[in-house]
């Protein structure tokens, strides 16, 4: 070895002591072993100065200094014991203090090699000095967890067979054992190093050092643990360990520890006893050994007693994550994971989801109806290679990530420079795309039949306009609809909202002829522009009324009302909650019951159950909750009359969109799967906003290990669980099963209703599993049901044990939503957040690999939540979001037309027929020219044209409320509004899956293929609504005239507030560190312009949220399409949270229909103000506003935030932080509308409105 030269840092006195010494040592070095008296007394010099002066350990580790080359030169020549132990000692000395960084010089310098020599060198000596090997493994110890190459190094020279044999031979020998154990420890930490320990009986050798509870050498036992629980990581080692009968042995010293470490003063241990027991449960085998030794009781006995204790959570969230990964894993209770039902698909596609559904079984093509028990394949089998050796290593039980959400976010984004560039040209021939011209009327209108002058005088709505409609009728069903008619009764019964305005004076009954004026709405026309502006909650339900938009009640004649109830009068005389043959008093002195009526009063009654011809169930009272069939025993009835009749507010009054006869009527031209035959109470009263608020849920500490922990007592209590089916759609002829009363009674046989099965399992709690999406299975999230028959004051659990996402905001403050028909009774119309301990967590039940495509192992999660019911015998509502049935659009869409004003052109066309056979609607809004002078017919036919379209996955509702803000917007009367529709041509697509929201599906239509991923080439026959969208859009761009904004209304699972998906070449790029020529990042910002301009003025909206990175797995979405073979550059998609926001005036607070309405309004707006920008001419102008924009942009979001790529199912980490405290300020809109009326007056004004709003935080 080359002799170091010994050198001394700058400043450094070179004839101190200790650098004079080691000059001496060094000198030695070459005849270290003949002058071996001389070194012993130079080493034991430097020793005494270093532990003496602490300025002679610097010295030596000084960065200038060779010293420590010196000191390792002399200990790998020395061969004299006391040598290299005063060497030893020097190193330890040096090494104990510096915060790890002269350990880091110490490898640096070579030094794990050659202790490694010196221990190889030790060991042959017979015997080997005991206290050399007790200082190298000691040094050992420290050095080794800083040095990478330690297990491999030990390996190769031998060291490990070394430390292994000093064990065996000193396993009474306390004092050498420890550092020997702590080296073995690290050494174990290497993988192939842990195989090789195994093999070499070191896992038997480890448990022979554990013993029972003893105050004595807790530090060995300690050390021990550790390095046995590294050594079980390994399958073998674990697997080892299982076979040899360890598994009773460690649940026994875990229990004794438990029982004797009464003061809680050695919790290391008890970890470390349940570290092993959870590496040795990661495999199958080890799994059923903890089993077998009853090892379930053992560790949930401890730590139920240890759940009091808030220091002992680490054993407790360990015991826990053991337990859930050995219960056994059960299958759902379901004869088939298949949907409930089927639809029978024109022909059955080879590939792709409802391929693989037919091919698992005939069932469901001999039923085109419902699947048959008798005749289905079982797919969901009990499969041996679901149990993987390895289980899911989840590192702690209250934080489980998805697999996909480990992985590079950049795993996905798209790389390849040609897909990320437009496509020229629309990719079809014009021949096959002219046919869909006749839904483009307004680009060749010339109008020379309008009367303007008329038009303009009037200010009555006009249902006779050649350009209102266009609407193909609508197909009337198999069989008559059963409905309830408004009532008369006496004006002591009239209820109304609180908060709302109260006329003193009821109307008198209207005629025909004289319709009652409604009450006003959210004017949603009159929408404030600033985003941080503050309103009070009175300004969200103006008093002021609106002469243009005044209704004829359900927009048609009173003589077709009456016609309905002619033709349905004998139908309701069935129906009868006296007795099963009774019928209902007519007196004019029972129960203010009348047959006929003409007026709608403020409040209107109506007998429950709302049936659909066909049905024989009925319910009885207000409550529901008694019910009578042919397949059960009848339940008791009530006692009284008076529970048929529900007085209720008229919520077509308080909503104009609403009109509750309306909707039954559209109803009747809805064609569903299993052929509804009910009307749910909520879509029939509808939802009135209410105007308090409602904060995100603040998360009780510990709810989801109280939630696991009931569910791990139902394997150790099995007599406890009552396990009985109360409802059970797979029962085709009695859903319901009757009971003595003891039971809630469940019902989701309505339009967009989900739920398949329920079943008791204690008394107040009940497992729910949802219905598959039609010809899938899987997709289970969206839920919508009907519970009755409660009692008050009890705390009712409900339990969604089929979800499939691996986290939820249910997690994060989100509550579901519950809509009580007591609280309509009372004046409350409305769906509220309610639950708690709410929580969403992996459970026992789980999929075969058949089942899941491949995918092994692949978990359920449950969704939990508990409630307490206000009023007896209800009938309360459970939904995931705010339902918004097909019907409810049709409805609004309907009494849209009647706002319409002669100022407005609104055609509303049918799409095409989907699947289910159902219309598709299609909108085309604008504002008619001023008259048919070529200028303005011209400037008509020349608006850019901006494409909208929304609910493409049946379970995100909240598209569709976001949409009918935009559309209410787009209808009204207001500056801003009229200037909007003279701007652009808006193509509407309002629902592009009704078959899917009509069938309660989450996320698929009836092909079972989410439509989303079917933009690249969609199937005429099995994507109807995706395929001619899509030749909609090739054709605009055929003739030039391609969207200047494309947007599809979605909402999000995972994440707070509303933001945008787009689509950038830039960015993407930057993402992805592919090389790019400069003109391949050629690209206008212009992309940027619109979420930038709803940054500003929409309370929920977030740009740090935004994404404008095109990802590999999006390529087939309707964003990403319409940018690249379109090419349309501003492609969105706009996500709205389904939970509710963390920064901005929402902060803290959950998403309401008010704020989603809001938000479609600001979109309008948005739109406005994009006018601006994109119609100067000069670009550097536009240019310097995204500059001010972006420049205003950087006051409002956080820093802290500096969110640019966000993956489609990105989760927030668990326990999310949440600022609680911040309230948003509410101020009214007085300025707003002075704004709006100086508008009105001087239009030149507008530009100036919309630009002053840019500067505002």
């Amino acid at each position: 070895m080359n002799r170091p030269k010994m050198a001394t840092e700058k400043g450094v006195p070179s004839n101190s002591r200790v650098m004079m010494l080691l000059g001496q040592l060094e000198r030695m070095n070459g005849d270290i072993v003949r002058q071996a008296e001389t070194a012993r007394q130079v080493t034991a010099k430097i020793l005494h100065l270093i532990q003496t002066q602490e300025k002679s350990g610097k010295e030596v580790m000084s960065k200038g200094s060779s010293g420590m080359e010196v000191i390792l030169a002399s200990l790998e020549s020395t061969r004299d014991v006391q040598t290299i132990l005063n060497i030893l000692s020097i190193l330890t000395e040096l090494l104990t203090v510096g915060r790890g960084r002269r350990v880091g010089v110490f490898v640096s310098k070579g030094g794990t090699g050659i202790l490694f020599h010196t221990l190889l060198s030790a060991s042959k000596e017979m015997p080997p000095s005991e206290e050399l090997m007790l200082q190298l493994h000691s040094l050992l110890a420290k050095v080794g967890p800083k040095d990478r190459k330690f297990g491999v190094a030990a390996r190769l020279s031998g060291a490990l067979n070394v430390t292994v044999n000093l064990i065996k031979q000193n396993l009474q020998n306390p004092k050498l054992l420890l550092p020997c154990l702590q080296v073995l420890r690290v050494y174990s930490t290497n993988s192939v190093n842990a195989i090789s320990l195994g093999k070499n009986g070191v896992v038997e050798l480890l448990f022979k050092v554990l013993a029972p509870y003893s105050k004595k050498n807790t530090s060995l036992l300690k050390v021990a643990l550790d390095a046995l629980g590294a050594l079980l990581k390994s399958k073998t080692n674990a697997r080892r360990a299982a076979d040899g009968g360890y598994v009773p042995i460690l649940l026994a010293l875990y229990a004794d520890w438990h029982r004797n470490d009464a003061r809680h003063r050695h919790m290391l241990i008890r970890k470390g006893l349940l570290v092993c027991l959870r590496n040795i449960t990661n495999i199958k085998l080890g799994r059923k050994a903890f089993v077998e030794a009853d090892g379930m009781r053992v560790l949930y006995n401890s730590s139920t007693e240890c759940l009091p204790v808030r220091t002992l959570d680490p054993l407790v969230n360990t015991s826990s994550l053991i337990m859930r990964k050995c219960f056994p894993k059960n299958r759902l209770p379901l004869p088939t994971i298949k949907s409930a039902f089927v639809f029978q698909l024109p022909h059955v596609p080879g590939t792709g989801p409802a391929g693989r559904t037919y091919s698992q079984g005939p069932g469901g093509r001999t039923d085109p109806q419902r699947c048959s028990k008798t005749s289905q394949k079982v797919d969901d089998v009990v499969d041996e290679s679901d149990d993987n050796d390895e289980a899911d290593t989840e590192n702690d039980t209250e934080n489980e990530e998805d697999e996909k959400d480990q992985q590079s976010p950049n795993d996905d984004i798209e790389t390849d420079l040609n897909k990320l560039h437009p496509r020229k040209g629309p990719g079809r021939p014009y021949e096959e795309l002219r046919v869909y011209e006749r839904f483009f009327v307004e680009l060749s209108e010339d109008f020379q039949g309008f009367n303007f002058e008329s038009s303009k005088s009037s200010s009555n709505t006009s249902l006779s306009s050649p350009f209102s409609s266009s609407v193909a009728p609508v197909r009337s069903p198999p069989r008559p609809i059963i409905v309830p008619t408004a009532q008369a009764f006496s004006p002591k019964h009239t209820l109304s909202l609180p908060g709302l305005p109260k006329d003193p004076q009821l109307p008198p009954p209207a005629s025909a002829s004289s319709p009652p004026a409604p009450l006003t709405p959210l004017q949603l026309d009159n929408i404030h522009v600033s985003k941080d502006q503050e309103k009070t909650e009175d300004s969200h339900i103006p008093t002021t009324d609106r002469r243009d938009r005044t209704l004829s009640p359900l927009g048609r004649p009173p003589t077709e009302a009456q016609t309905i109830e002619k033709d349905l009068a004998h139908v309701l005389e069935r129906v009868s909650l006296d007795a099963l043959d009774g019928v209902l008093p007519l007196d004019a002195d029972e129960a203010h019951i009348g047959v006929k009526q003409d007026d709608v009063s403020v409040t209107r009654q109506i007998q429950s159950p709302l049936l659909l011809g066909g049905l024989s169930a009925r319910r009885s009272g207000g409550g529901g909750s008694n019910w009578s069939s042919d397949c059960g025993s009848e339940g008791p009835e009530d006692e009284a009359a008076e529970g048929a009749v529900l007085e209720v507010p008229d919520t077509a009054l308080l909503l104009p969109l609403h009109d509750p006869d309306l909707y039954v009527e559209m109803v009747k031209g809805t064609l569903s799967v299993p052929q509804y035959a009910e009307v749910a109470y909520p879509d029939y009263f509808g939802h009135v906003a209410p105007t308090f608020r409602e904060p995100l849920l603040e998360r009780v500490y510990g709810v989801q290990r109280a939630k696991i922990f009931q569910d791990i007592e139902r394997l150790i209590h099995p007599n406890d669980i009552l396990d009985k089916v109360v409802y059970d759609l797979d029962i085709p002829s009695c859903p319901v099963i009757e009971d003595d009363g003891e039971s809630l009674k469940f019902n989701s046989q309505f339009e967009s209703g989900n739920l398949r099965k329920a079943v008791q399992v204690r008394k107040f709690e009940y497992d729910l599993v949802l219905n598959s999406d039609i010809n899938s299975n899987h997709y289970h999230q969206w839920f919508y049901f009907e519970v009755s028959g409660m009692k008050v004051g009890t705390t009712y659990r409900f339990n969604i044990i089929n979800c499939e996402k691996s986290n939820s905001q249910f997690n994060y403050g989100m509550q579901a939503l519950m809509y009580s028909v007591q609280e309509a009774i009372s004046g409350s119309p409305r769906w509220v957040r309610t639950g708690t301990d709410i929580c969403y967590y992996k459970n026992h039940f789980a999929r075969s690999s058949i089942a899941a495509g491949g995918l092994k192992g692949k978990s359920y999660y449950t969704l939990t939540f508990s409630i307490n019911f206000k009023h007896k015998d209800d009938v309360c509502y459970f939904a995931y979001h705010y339902p918004y049935t097909y019907s409810t659009l049709k409805m609004h869409l309907s009494k849209l037309e009647a706002l319409r004003t002669p100022q407005i052109y609104l055609r509303q066309d049918v799409l095409c027929e989907t699947l289910g056979g159902n219309g598709c609607p299609l909108l085309t809004i604008t504002a008619m020219p001023e008259s048919n002078s070529n200028d303005h017919i011209c400037q008509f036919r020349n608006r850019p044209l901006i494409f909208l379209s929304a609910r493409v996955h049946p379970g995100e509702t909240n598209a569709s409320w976001v949409m009918k803000g935009t559309l209410e917007f787009l209808m009204g009367s207001s500056p801003l509004a009229n200037s909007l529709r003279e701007s652009y041509i808006f193509k509407i697509v309002p629902m592009l899956n009704p078959d899917g929201v009509i069938n309660g599906n989450h996320r698929c239509s009836l092909s079972g293929e989410d439509l989303n991923r079917q933009w690249q080439s969609p199937n005429l026959e099995l994507h109807p609504t995706i395929y001619h969208t899509k030749s909609l859009l090739q054709y605009l761009a055929h003739i030039q005239r391609a969207p200047l904004v494309f947007c599809d209304y979605h909402g999000h699972s995972r994440k707070k507030n509303v933001f945008m998906y787009g689509c950038s070449v830039k960015e993407t790029v930057w993402q992805s560190n592919i090389s790019a020529t400069s003109s391949d990042l050629q690209e206008d910002l212009a992309y940027r312009a619109l979420p930038k301009i709803l940054s500003q003025i929409a309370p929920a909206f977030s740009m740090a949220s935004c994404s404008f990175v095109v990802e590999r797995s999006k390529e087939s979405t309707a964003r990403v399409v319409v940018w690249r073979e379109i090419g349309v550059q501003r492609s969105y998609t706009m996500e709205s949270t389904l939970c509710g926001c963390d920064q901005g005036k929402y902060k803290g607070l959950q998403i309401g229909t008010r704020e989603l309405e809001e938000m479609g309004a600001q979109f309008c707006v948005a739109l406005l103000r994009l006018k601006r920008l994109t119609g100067l001419r000069n670009h550097q102008h536009l240019l310097d506003l995204e500059s001010d924009i972006i420049g205003s942009q950087a006051k409002v979001v956080s820093s802290s935030c500096p969110t640019t790529y966000v993956l489609d199912e990105d989760e927030p980490s668990f326990l999310e932080a949440i600022d609680y405290s911040a309230e948003s300020n509410d101020e009214d809109l007085e300025a707003e509308n002075e704004r709006a009326a100086e508008v009105r007056e001087h239009p030149d004004l507008l530009e100036q409105l919309s630009d002053s709003d840019n500067h505002r935080e």
